[in-house]
């Protein structure tokens, strides 16, 4: 194993930080107050963007550091996975800063699956578009009925109706559901077939102006929408959409998910360590700058002891992520479950315990909105649910252990 930066991932890398320095971070207090003014605008359909957000990826894209994640030289930077990884983790430094890179879920997740399962037309009416960041998209898998984390439990069926099919259930907790650009969503319909578990669901592509598209309401995460994204209740009330808006075929749901979740959560997890890196950083420069006791915070209490866990945590995940993303980039994904399922548990309870750390040195202004931190905590306990809770990646490590010693590996 290798993971060391290739030339061209550390030409990404230098140029992205230079980028970020000049660009993001003077823009990111001006950018935060906006979105929290959004947050404020109970009527979603009135949020809006910062209006300089456009003027930053236009300049993103003209220096090339858009669709990053991409792995085609044609339309994205096409960098493995493990060339990514340090992308994410710098971008990770700024809450959503990935969005000005067109490199933020679930755009991201999205466009990687019409990428490899699209048909020509489907890539044309709805990748390309979001390619040039003209268009976002959502994608609406869990349910507020069942427990969604065990996908069996899906409702939202799927009928076939000659060259049409039919979409009927409820879904919650799509991202972009509220975003003045979203325009379709991807959604996990179960489709039949009791005997095989991994041929009961498919996706599909609603338009989002498609009749019986319900958008019900935003939902609140710490009393904050997201904004000008959201996560949102949606119901399908008998929609209907032509059999070319089916991905790769029917039952094929649990494939592409698969193959989405892999990379995206390689994406997460270094945009984790990368959140938890810039929180270590606040947390050092304060504790020198503030007395308490008559000695600096640094030297009180334990800190010290505590910033040089975080450091090994902080490191730890990082090597764990990066193994995860070589596996991906050499074995293919099926080959790298327990890896890719480690790094969803590993990273975001990182990001929680550093950022709580982080904000117990600041005091008061570690809960405000003065800092990054609030959104960064936010920012991990949401994630140790999205993309599968925790106990369902300690379910799947523990039976793949198993598996191991069943047949001899150990």
């Amino acid at each position: 194993m290798d993971f060391n930066h290739t030339s061209k991932s550390t030409d990404y890398i230098a140029r992205l930080r230079a980028f970020m320095n000049d660009h993001v971070f003077p823009f990111e207090r001006e950018w935060m107050d906006f979105i929290m003014d959004q947050n404020e605008i109970k009527d979603w359909k009135s949020w809006k963007e910062h209006p300089h957000l456009e003027n930053l990826k236009a300049k993103a894209k003209s220096e090339g550091l858009w669709n990053l994640f991409l792995p085609d030289h044609t339309l994205g930077a096409g960098l493995s996975t493990l060339e990514y990884a340090p992308l994410a983790e710098i971008m990770g430094q700024v809450y959503n800063a990935a969005e000005i890179f067109n490199c933020n879920a679930p755009d991201t997740g999205n466009m990687e699956v019409l990428f490899h399962y699209g048909s020509e037309w489907q890539k044309e009416k709805w990748l390309m578009p979001l390619l040039e960041g003209k268009i976002k998209s959502v994608f609406s898998m869990t349910e507020p009925q069942v427990a969604s984390s065990d996908a069996s439990n899906i409702e939202t069926e799927l009928i076939e109706d000659g060259e049409h099919l039919i979409i009927h259930g409820k879904k919650w907790w799509s991202t972009n559901l509220g975003h003045p650009r979203a325009r379709f969503s991807i959604v996990l319909c179960r489709s039949g077939n009791e005997i095989d578990k991994r041929r009961q669901h498919s996706m599909v592509i609603v338009p989002l102006d498609t009749p019986g598209v319900e958008i019900k309401r935003m939902q609140s995460t710490f009393g904050m929408y997201d904004a000008p994204s959201g996560h949102g209740e949606v119901h399908f009330n008998q929609v209907k959409v032509p059999r070319t808006h089916l991905l790769k075929g029917i039952g094929e749901g649990y494939a592409i998910a698969q193959g989405r979740l892999g990379p995206g959560r390689v994406h997460h997890s270094m945009r984790c360590v990368g959140a938890a890196e810039r929180a270590l950083s606040l947390a050092i420069k304060r504790s020198m700058m503030r007395n308490a006791f008559g000695k600096p915070l640094a030297k009180l209490g334990g800190n010290s002891e505590r910033f040089a866990e975080a450091r090994m945590d902080i490191d730890q995940a990082r090597l764990l992520i990066q193994n995860a993303a070589w596996k991906i980039d050499k074995l293919g994904i099926e080959n790298a479950l327990q890896e890719v399922s480690a790094i969803k548990v590993v990273a975001p309870r990182l990001l929680q315990k550093v950022t709580d750390m982080a904000m117990q040195i600041h005091g008061g202004a570690g809960i405000s909105n003065d800092l990054p931190l609030v959104g960064f905590f936010v920012q991990a306990r949401a994630l140790r649910l999205a993309d599968g809770p925790d106990e369902v990646h300690l379910r799947r490590i523990s039976r793949l252990e198993f598996k191991k010693h069943l047949k001899g590996l150990y």
